[in-house]
Parts: C-alpha cells; structure tokens; sequence
C-alpha cells in the first residue's frame, strides 16, 4: 500500500484533520521534487487536501484547492494522450478508476460558491458539466440557482430532469409547482413509480395539496391535507402537520395555525422549519415570554439556521425595539436569504424606523419568493399608504384581487385601502360586508369595520359587532376596541374590564394600557369628556398594534437579555 492509499483510507474514514496535514506535507515535497509523486497522485492528493479543507469550513479556500485540483486533471488528461495505448493501457485504466470524479470535483466547487453567495459563479461551474454527465444532485443545485436568479424556464427543465432520474424527489415537485407547473403535469411525472410501488397511493394526493398551496387556494389545500393526515399511516407525520399550520396562517387562522405547530412541537423537540412563522404568530398574539424560550430552545438546537434569529427579531419587534430586530432580521437574511419570514421582519422594522423605500424592496423580495403569501402584498401595501402612494396601494390591492380572487382576506385589503381615500368609504364598507359575510370570524375584517363604525359615530352598532367576534373567540385588539367604543357611550366599567381582559391577553398592548390610565386620571365618570382617537382603530390583532418607537418601550432594553446581543 502506497501513500496515496493511506490518505485515501483516512479520507475515507473522515480524518479530516489528519488528512489535512499529510496531504500538505506530501503537497509541498512534490513542489520541491516533481518527480516524487505522478500527476494522477498529486491531483489525488489536492482532491483530498480540499475535501479536508471544506470540511473545516474554509470555503474561498477549498474551492482555490479543487480548482487547482482540475488543473492537474487536465495534465493527467494530456498525458494520457501522448502515452502510447500500447503500453500500460490496462494499468492506465486501473487508476482512472480509483481517481475522485472530476465533475464531483466540480459540484464541491459549486457547492463552495453557493456558500459564499458567488450564485453566478456556482452557475458557471455547473452549466460547464455536460448536461448526460449530470447526476440529480447538479440538477437539484442548478434549480435551485436558477430559480432564484429568476432564470425560471431553466429551473422548470432543472427540476424535470431531476424527477425524471428520481421520481420521489418531493422537493423537486414543489419546486415545479412553485414555477407554476399545473399539478396534472407534475403528477403525471410520478405515475409510473406510484403505480409500482405499493402504498404510494398518498402521493398524488400530497402533489394535490401543494398544488393547491402554491395556486393561493388556501381552503382547497386545507381540506386535502386534513384528508392525509387523518389517513392512519400518515397519522402525526411532522412535515404535514408543518405545512398544515403554514397554510392555516395562510389563510388568517391564526388559531388553527398555532395549535397544529405546537402538535407538530410535541411530536419533534428538535424542529427548526416553520418554527418562525410559530414565532412570529405568538408575539402577535402578546406571549412574548414564551417567544423568548422558543428562540433560546432553538439557538440551543442550532444557531445557524434563519428560524431562531427571526423569532429573536419577532420578541425584539413587539417590544418595540426597532433597530435590534432590524439587524436580527438582516443576521436571519445572511444566513438564509430565501428566508420569506426574515425579509417581512427586516421590512416592518424599516418600515417602523420610517425608511420606507428599503422596506419596500425587501417586501418585493419577499413577494418574489411567496407570490402567494398576502402578509408580503400587505407589508407594501402598508409601506405605499405611509408614504401618501394611494394610487399604488390601491393598484396592488386591485391586482391581488383579482388574481387571487374574492375571498375575505383579498377583500379586506382592499377595503384597507379605500378606507383611505373619502371618496371610496362606501365602497369599503361594502367590500368589508362580503369579507364578513364569507368569514364572519375574519380579525382584520371586523377590525376595519369596527373603525369605519367608529368614524361615522355608529358605536352602538360597532358593539354589536365586537360582542358577536368575541362571542367565538377572544383577541386583544378586539377587546380594546371594545374598550373604546364603551368610553364613548359612557359605559366606564365595562371599558375598564375589556381593557383589562385585552391587558391580560397582551400585558404589552399600549393602547389598552393608555386607555385605562385615561379612565383611571378622570376625577368623575358623569364629567369626562371621551375623545375616540382615529388611530386607536387602527390594527388587525395582526399588525395594528405594531407601530411606536424605540422610547415607549425603554423598560423591555433593561429586561431581556437575548444571547449576549444586547
């Protein structure tokens, strides 16, 4: 055994340390003695040398090293040429064989790029293996660029030649759907195995189901996953109950939503997907203490994915500490730049520290990336009214109407924005009637409508409202507004008890907390005099309660102590 052999055994072994030295040792002799070792030696030992070094995390490095390694491939490749076949062709043959494959070579260097972000590069690299030589996992890589390079035509063949070499790749499936690929076509790809393979039968089913997901048929996509899930062989499968609960959000069931991520929870301590839209859906919902465990639970499992740097971002941003969540956002965005839930967070904390303009290229990406995902239309829609675009406010609503179609969440935003304009109050309302009409436990909806009560004056009606929401379910915002519309006419108790209750659901909830202390300086309840604030309207329980500055919450900079951050 040479020792060539030996470092291939170590390699091999995953020695990588060990193999790093040696082969630096050996390296640095054939320098100052090229006779030491044959050129298909020495592009052995650059191979190895460059695995250890990835290995270690040095990726600029490792690619320098395999780069250099396929230049020694190419004197192997021009030697063999001159070599007559005559002589040593069998053993020439041998060692061909036991040689690390140049285009393995050349996916690690890929692979080196794509860390470093050098996409072009890692596409270069990639379109130069002859497109017969490429193995599923080149093909998988190259989607993945191409799609997020928008090269979508390319991406779509990418994927397809994927599930042709491997017809249960299933995220190449949804990476087709996600191009828009129809669902028949996509299914018709998996026939042959699904029909070959007993119990497959669930899998045109799933393809469905995410068909649905990346069409923004949210209430279809609902339906046909709950029909897997209840099947007994795919009972308690995390990844469903995941993307149940992400469709849930969705669709504005924030309730179904965190409910099937805490089950999805229980079943895998360790799960990190979707972990940040869990995240974020709590300190929505005021549970911060419980927010902060979450990211403290999840920096334990892994600090280098986005998820945990998102929901630190999600407990900075609902505290009201802007510039903190703005750069946990931006940590999130670098280590996963694909990350929908990290770009929303950096751009609702640009937009709240009033730079509006990089808000809005940040929720352009992200409505790139989940064309079907309203909250990313909703965040520029917000960005466009804070800056007087009601023109393109009102053209992005539109837009989203009718591509997603009717349903109460498309309805609501629109509504947003005519409630912006005097001259479109009627058609809000209208528009808000069919929302509630189709969901009447649609949040935003009653919240808009409740605010448009409030500014015609109609507060018995806008009781009416709030106590047949809360009749079902119990939220913050609702009770605050409840609150409100009680100071104003003048039944002072039960205001102070729906302050209270919205309080208990949000000890951080400003408005409610403000509003109490109002009641509480008035020296009688007979003399007050009650002043309904058009802002403290505004709000969805989703993102009506996100606005303030950094000042209003200087007690949270003192308390929270997130991972030596501060």
């Amino acid at each position: 055994m040479n020792v060539i052999e030996h470092v291939r055994e170590m390699a091999a072994a995953g020695l990588h340390s060990n193999v790093r030295i040696i082969s630096s040792l050996l390296l640095t002799m054939s320098t100052n003695n090229p006779e030491l070792l044959s050129p298909s030696q020495k592009y052995q030992l650059l191979v190895y040398h460059a695995d250890a070094v990835f290995h270690d995390k040095e990726y600029r490095n490792a690619a320098c090293k395999y780069n250099m390694a396929l230049q020694q491939k190419k004197v192997i490749s021009k030697t063999s040429k001159v070599r007559p076949s005559s002589t040593g062709g069998t053993a020439s043959a041998v060692q061909a064989q036991n040689l690390p494959s140049e285009i393995e070579v050349k996916y690690k260097i890929a692979e080196c790029y794509t860390i470093l972000k050098l996409d072009k590069d890692a596409i270069a690299v990639l379109e130069g293996i002859p497109s017969r030589q490429r193995t599923p996992k080149i093909n998988m890589m190259l989607a993945n660029l191409y799609r997020k390079a928008g090269q979508e035509r390319s991406a779509v063949t990418s994927y397809k030649e994927v599930l042709r070499q491997c017809p249960l790749a299933l995220d190449a499936i949804i990476g087709l759907l996600s191009l828009s690929v129809k669902g028949a076509e996509v299914a018709s790809m998996t026939m042959d195995v699904i029909q070959s393979i007993p119990n497959l039968d669930w899998l045109s089913v799933w393809i469905k189901a995410h068909a649905f997901i990346h069409g923004g048929d949210n209430q279809r996509a609902i339906n046909t996953i709950c029909s897997l899930e209840k099947k007994s062989l795919l009972r308690d499968n995390v990844d469903l109950l995941v993307t149940l609960a992400d469709v849930y959000f969705r669709a504005g069931d924030t309730k179904n939503s965190i409910l099937k991520f805490e089950q999805a929870q229980m079943l895998d301590p360790y799960l990190i997907k979707g972990m940040d839209v869990y995240g974020y859906l709590m300190a929505r919902e005021g549970h911060l203490e419980d927010v902060e465990v979450l990211g403290g639970r999840l920096f334990n499992i892994s600090d280098q994915h986005a998820e945990p740097w998102v929901i630190s971002g999600c407990h900075s941003f609902y505290s009201k500490r802007y510039s903190r969540a703005l750069y946990l956002g931006a940590k999130a965005i670098q280590l996963n730049s694909n990350s929908v839930q990290a770009l929303l967070l950096k751009g609702v904390a640009l937009r709240n520290m009033g730079r509006v303009q990089e808000a809005i290229i940040h929720f352009r990406e992200a409505m790139r990336l989940a064309p079907c995902r309203l909250d990313c239309y909703e965040g520029l829609i917000d960005c466009y009214l804070a800056s007087n675009g009601i023109r393109e406010a009102m053209g992005m609503a539109n837009n989203i109407y009718k591509t997603l179609g009717a349903n109460a969440q498309t309805l609501t935003i629109l509504a947003t924005v005519c409630l912006e304009d005097p001259m479109t109050q009627e058609k809000a309302k209208t528009l808000l009637d069919k929302a509630l009409a189709q969901r009447p436990d649609y949040i935003k909806a009653v919240v808009k409508k409740a605010e448009l009560l409030s500014r015609e004056q109609k507060y018995e009606e806008g009781i009416a409202l709030l106590r047949n929401t809360l009749a079902n379910q119990s939220d913050c915002v609702l009770h605050r507004m409840l609150g409100d519309f009680l100071v104003a006419v003048n039944d002072y108790q039960e205001a102070m008890d729906q302050y209270s209750i919205a309080l208990s659901l949000d000890p951080n909830d400003q408005k409610s907390l403000e509003g109490m202390q109002k009641m509480e300086k008035e020296e009688s309840p007979t003399d007050a005099t009650v002043e309904l604030d058009g802002d403290d309207m505004e709000g969805s329980g989703e993102e009506g309660d996100l606005e303030g500055s950094d000042s209003e919450a200087v007690q949270w900079a003192d308390q929270e102590q997130w991972f030596g951050m501060q």
